[in-house]
């Protein structure tokens, strides 16, 4: 892979991702030094707890960025082009939401009240290609709910006269009218219902089968997003602790924390009870300066007082010590807790 992000089966590279915000308490931490990859037509789901920063790195891929902006800094590459550099006014016209759109979190209530549905989502496409005609822009919109379920008696309704779901849909028709490769998913089913939800995730693999487009989905929500991953990143603390093809991650996680969230998920089958991950995250206003999982971690070692690297493993990546290798290319031995985690 090239080191300028232009390698063709990408469609999205980020290297150290820095994204802090100034606040009345101090400096928030939220993105700290973050790198990852998104292939072509794959999805990449950042799972973690609330808090972790994962919204917010959304907001640093797309530059949604509130006022309060302490530190923000890293290389973003979108097909190969870093977009990091652009001036705001080309990156509003020819990136955001041309190459790269946003499904906001409660998107089915970001809809305006007074306006048809229709014309909201056309509302994108006429701004960033004044060549296209309203009516033209119409049949693009009609063309959008039929991909997304939304039927042509919708068109021209308001939002309240939708329900919760068809809303969603709505939102999702609006994210794709320009036809992005990559669309970025915050939380997009986390207030509806268990079917609505199943409903929407089946929607949102059907567009990436039949149009190409690469997602990245971000929840806290792990059942879910194992409908629609492809590769799973696992956020901690403003870090990204481990990165894995889904099959691998959902067969066997590698971080103490990916472990632990994952016994923390019911299984429809077996009568296993559920764990839970004791303590809670540490402030990003002040993290800890080694591993931030340390004082929750049951694997806990004197070396955990540094800060741990990536640590390659076969194609997965972990940020954890027990993954160094020695000079025999063993791993870290210590497969049994040395330490209960701190409560």
């Amino acid at each position: 892979m090239s080191n300028n992000g232009s390698s063709n089966s990408l469609v999205l590279k980020v290297e150290d991702l820095v994204l802090y915000f100034r606040t009345t308490k101090g400096v928030v931490q939220a993105v700290d030094h973050v790198d990852f990859e998104l292939a072509k037509n794959r999805a990449v789901v950042i799972i973690g707890e609330s808090g972790c920063g994962k919204s917010s790195l959304a907001k640093g891929i797309l530059r949604l960025l509130p006022r309060n902006v302490h530190t923000y800094t890293g290389r973003v590459y979108l097909e190969g082009q870093e977009i990091m550099g652009l001036d705001e006014e080309t990156f509003r016209m020819k990136i955001r939401w041309v190459k790269m759109s946003l499904v906001p979190q409660a998107a089915m209530n970001a809809l305006n009240p007074v306006l048809r549905v229709s014309d909201q989502v056309a509302e994108a496409l006429l701004i960033h290609y004044p060549n296209v005609s309203k009516r033209e822009a119409i049949e693009r919109v009609r063309e959008m709910f039929r991909y997304v379920g939304v039927p042509d008696s919708f068109l021209h309704r308001y939002p309240f006269e939708l329900s919760g779901g068809m809303r969603q849909r709505v939102a999702i028709a609006m994210a794709m009218i320009t036809r992005p490769p990559l669309i970025i998913l915050d939380e997009p089913t986390s207030a509806l219902d268990v079917l609505t939800q199943a409903n929407i995730m089946n929607v949102l693999k059907q567009i990436k089968w039949e149009t190409g487009t690469s997602y990245i989905l971000i929840t806290h929500d792990v059942a879910t997003s194992s409908e629609l991953a492809d590769d799973v990143a696992v956020m901690y603390a403003g870090q990204v602790v481990e990165m894995s093809d889904a099959a691998s991650f959902f067969k066997e996680p590698l971080h103490p924390y990916a472990k632990m969230l994952m016994a923390a998920v019911p299984k429809l089958r077996g009568d296993d009870d559920l764990e839970f991950i004791p303590g809670q995250p540490p402030s990003l206003l002040n993290p800890p300066k080694g591993c931030r999982f340390a004082d929750r971690c049951p694997y806990r070692m004197a070396q955990c007082e540094i800060n741990p690297p990536m640590f390659r493993v076969g194609d997965r990546k972990v940020r954890c010590w027990l993954y160094e290798k020695d000079a025999d290319g063993i791993y870290g031995t210590h497969p049994e807790p040395l330490e209960q985690a701190h409560v």
